[in-house]
């Protein structure tokens, strides 16, 4: 029997199956795809061959036993297994990556780590600012030079308030009929905008901490939701929301040096008229990275968060960079 994993909470996955039902399965502790090292081996948006004892009662005691071939995944360093990776979801056609001026504040190198790894499995980003109602002049200001930054770049980028509902109608028409990976940094604002969203989706909401403004996490497992009303078939659901934890950090993996500059779209761009093939733009002679970060056509920011990847081989530094 064929299914879409729509829900990890770590021991165990629910299918939706071919046929319309929901099998809770289990993956057996050797479990391995394709020398994939992962925390997870089994994720959110595959699609799965699963199997059940004869004996075993029905649905109890099923099996995943095999993973078909994935379209594309997301993916980054487990937190606390370095050579590890954690696959944040599979299948997928769009991430909305939301961040945040004010409470809290997004690290443009946590957005720009984000950006990198979904360039290097061609998903697209629409990058979403959320808590707009909570700006004042100045943090209006700033936020408005990030989306000229990120949309001068080539990333589509939203303005909303979920909690007001500003501007989520134009975000809802960007979701449909497409599987959609919602991720962000914990304390942005995901829950509530699945909420708005999907309102009997009824995720929970937690206030901010107050003594680091950061968020708390609400979201422990992924799982994808359908964005239908909840008398809908759910074999018959075209849209649906991954709703993943919250993350802080978000470590790279398994990319290299040679490139990473491709994963960057504007320095990718200027780097084909560097003198050098093999130009790591750091510190060659004739470098155009260089130049056009001198005469800033890149962005001090995305420059510098290039440089963080390039030179970030050990783990701790990706974890400081929130």
């Amino acid at each position: 029997m064929k299914g879409l994993v729509i829900k990890n909470t770590g021991s165990w996955y629910t299918v939706l199956t071919d046929d319309g039902s929901t099998v809770d399965c289990k993956v057996k502790g050797n479990f391995r795809i394709k020398g994939i090292r992962s925390t997870n081996p089994v994720a959110v948006g595959d699609r799965v061959v699963i199997s059940s004892p004869s004996s075993g009662g029905g649905q109890e005691g099923a099996w995943i036993t095999e993973i078909e071939d994935r379209r594309n995944y997301i993916i980054r360093k487990s937190i606390n297994l370095s050579k590890q990776s954690h696959i944040l979801a599979a299948n997928v056609d769009q991430a909305l990556l939301v961040v945040t001026v004010v409470k809290p504040e997004t690290s443009t190198t946590f957005i720009d780590r984000f950006l990198a790894s979904a360039e290097a499995y061609r998903i697209p980003v629409v990058l979403v600012f959320n808590k707009s109602d909570l700006l004042n002049e100045d943090e209006h200001h700033y936020q408005e030079m990030m989306i000229q930054l990120y949309e001068t770049i080539g990333y589509e980028c939203h303005a909303i308030s979920a909690t007001e509902g500003d501007g989520v109608e134009a975000l809802r028409e960007k979701l449909e009929g497409k599987i959609t990976l919602l991720s962000g940094n914990s304390g942005v604002g995901k829950s509530t905008l699945i909420n708005r969203l999907v309102p009997h989706a009824n995720q929970r909401v937690a206030d901010i901490s107050e003594a680091h403004q950061t968020g708390m996490h609400t979201t422990t497992f992924s799982e994808m939701i359908p964005l239908s009303t909840p008398d809908v078939q759910l074999s018959t659901v075209k849209s649906w929301l991954i709703d993943t934890p919250g993350i802080k950090g978000f470590g790279t993996f398994d990319m290299e040096k040679e490139e990473l500059t491709s994963y960057f779209k504007e320095i990718f761009e200027f780097s084909k008229q560097c003198r050098f093939s093999d130009c790591t733009h750091t510190h060659e002679p004739g470098c155009a990275v260089l130049k056009a970060v001198e005469d800033h056509y890149i962005a001090q920011s995305r420059y510098q968060s290039y440089l963080s990847m390039l030179e970030d081989k050990d783990e701790n530094k990706y974890r400081e960079a929130y």
